[in-house]
């Protein structure tokens, strides 16, 4: 038999006339425990409306139906951060505990909830000091193959225009541009992935006056400050 959170005051009388005592903090407790018991049981039963039975996880289709009901496309670059907040490891599936820490964390057990967090969620990403791991993150989010290193230029031209475009429209439209057009390079790597985020923030913009290919760039934006210093002259 369980004994009660709250201990019985020795008076001298017996227990059946004893007053239970409680203090402040231990009702604060047991209240916040049961809150927090309830709200991951309300996140629980979010995650099995959209999880897919046979493989216990919210799937792709599961994904676009929540987005659905959430009024947010599934392309939106918000959807991609959710994922990062979850600590999400396969792309396009979401697991029970990857759901718990993500909607916990933005204290969100509805789709109301969860839909009311995204602008906070894309605030809290945007910090200088969160965003170069979101952005590294996203590439090797999007690594669906065992030992799959590199993403084809495709897929990187959309990503970065998800990812990266919004802050730095004219830098990754002109690298997009030279992409499409070179033939040297068919898939781009995590390394140089992050050596073009280094670029936007370093590398004064158009004219490059501050890039010095000397330094440990890597070889493909030696190639692109060429292709654009050749462009503009």
């Amino acid at each position: 038999m369980r004994r009660s959170a709250c201990a019985s005051k020795k008076t001298g009388q017996t227990n059946s006339t004893n007053p239970i005592s409680c203090s402040p903090s231990d009702l604060f407790r047991s209240a916040s425990s049961k809150a927090s018991s309830k709200e991951m049981e309300r996140i629980d039963n979010l995650f099995y409306f959209y999880a897919n039975r046979s493989s216990g996880m919210i799937d792709p289709e599961g994904i676009e139906t929540l987005c659905s009901d959430m009024e947010v496309d599934h392309t939106d670059v918000r959807i991609l951060m959710l994922a990062w907040k979850m600590k999400a490891e396969k792309q396009g599936y979401f697991t029970l505990e990857e759901w718990r820490r993500g909607l916990k964390a933005l204290r969100a057990d509805t789709v109301s909830k969860l839909k009311k967090a995204l602008p906070e969620l894309e605030k809290e990403v945007r910090r200088p000091s969160n965003f170069e791991d979101f952005y590294s993150y996203s590439f090797c989010y999007c690594l669906t193959e065992e030992k799959q290193k590199s993403i084809d230029i495709e897929s990187i031209c959309q990503l970065l225009d998800l990812v990266l475009g919004s802050q730095f429209r004219s830098q990754v439209d002109y690298f997009i541009e030279y992409l499409k057009i070179q033939s040297d390079y068919k898939v781009i790597n995590l390394d140089q992935w992050m050596g073009f985020f280094r670029f936007c923030n370093e590398i004064s913009f158009p004219d490059h006056s501050n890039y010095n290919p000397d330094l440990a760039w890597p070889l493909i934006l030696d190639n692109f400050v060429e292709w654009m210093q050749a462009k503009q002259s």
